[in-house]
């Protein structure tokens, strides 16, 4: 099983299939090893062709894919994972949809309840947020940073932290007990989107030292 942690690089919606990839392909010459595919705009013939290039994209770079939402999909083009919503299908059914060996995340928003009920149901990760403010999902519910570390040491599994996340506020969640940190609009929005991710990758390294 892959290893969840560092910076996770959440795609934008993009009928550009070019320029994600090479958005993307900064993003992991940047250090990310973990990535998203997320596009809630795209047709199913289009999702599964930016599927699996950025399958490609990622397996030349040894980097993790994680199909948001689209157990089928993930299934396609044989992704390392995928993540769940609330809803989306139980992790139990994606498992049996995916196999042993894949990664199944789930997201638990401000509810560590739901959190421990998708361990049980033999979640790999789980994801918690939103943190702060995010022009993704504006309306999305707020976490505290304390749910954290309180998950980290009630279910033993990787904990990722999302939601309006950038690299003035990444490094507290950190410490606060995040494995990993989602990131989308600092990320692909960046000027430099290589250097941004090297500039999250590195508060890792901070915060481990």
């Amino acid at each position: 099983m892959k290893t969840i942690s560092g910076l996770y690089a959440v795609t934008p919606d993009l009928a550009d299939t070019a320029l994600l990839l090479a958005r993307t392909q900064a993003a992991l010459a940047g250090g990310a090893r973990l990535l998203q595919y997320r596009n809630k705009t795209a047709d199913e013939n289009l999702r599964r062709g930016q599927a699996a290039a950025l399958g490609e994209l990622c397996r030349h770079h040894g980097a993790t894919l994680i199909i948001n939402d689209h157990v089928e999909l993930a299934r396609e083009v044989d992704a390392d994972g995928v993540h769940l919503g609330a809803d989306d299908v139980a992790a139990t059914a994606a498992r049996t949809r995916l196999g042993r060996g894949k990664i199944i995340g789930v997201s638990c928003y401000n509810d560590l309840t739901r959190a421990q009920f998708a361990a049980a149901q033999g979640a790999d990760y789980v994801a918690f947020g939103s943190f702060f403010a995010s022009s993704v999902k504006p309306g999305a519910v707020r976490a505290p940073p304390s749910i954290l570390q309180a998950a980290r040491q009630q279910l033993r599994l990787p904990v990722v932290a999302i939601g309006g996340i950038t690299l003035d506020n990444a490094g507290d969640l950190i410490a606060a007990g995040a494995d990993a940190v989602a990131v989308l609009s600092a990320l692909f929005a960046a000027r430099d989107i290589e250097a941004a991710a090297r500039k999250f990758c590195r508060l890792f390294e901070v915060n481990a030292a």
